[in-house]
């Protein structure tokens, strides 16, 4: 299992446009949660909280916060990692990279993972509560529809 980091460079390194940390935090979410719900494996380790602003990866915000709202520095150096997650990362890429940062904070608001994890606080509300691995395979795994993928 990679570092999160090295997935997040990954990300920042093949998507199809400059990715912001805010961005970069949704990403991150999806590729665990479609790869929790297609695959019953996560992805990383690092947890994903339910922010105010939507899922993040704490360790990698904070890695990442002196940017601001500024794109994602691409690594220089050549990421691999396993092909099947290469393809996997590719696939929510795919799917989800087209969308603003601001569109998937908004899509992720809609989503039980983080509705759950957040409970009944206020949506502006500061809270470092987990989205468990356990609700994002359910979730996932029935899809966005809610049918078994």
């Amino acid at each position: 299992m990679p570092p999160v980091m090295t997935v997040a460079k990954y990300i920042a390194k093949v998507s199809a446009e400059p990715v912001s940390n805010l961005k970069l935090q949704k990403l991150l979410y999806y590729v665990q949660g479609w790869n929790l719900g297609l695959h019953e494996k996560p992805v990383f380790t690092a947890e994903i909280q339910a922010w105010a602003h939507g899922p993040v990866v704490p360790n990698v915000f904070l890695a990442l916060r002196h940017l601001r709202w500024n794109p994602v520095p691409v690594p220089p150096e050549a990421i691999s990692l396993e092909p099947q997650l290469e393809q996997h990362i590719h696939s929510v890429l795919h799917a989800y990279g087209k969308f603003s940062a601001a569109d998937l904070e908004r899509l992720s608001h809609t989503e039980k993972p983080w509705l759950d994890a957040r409970g009944n606080l206020p949506l502006n509300a500061p809270s470092r509560a987990i989205i468990t691995h356990e609700s994002m395979k359910e979730f996932f795994g029935r899809g966005v529809h809610g049918q078994k993928a």
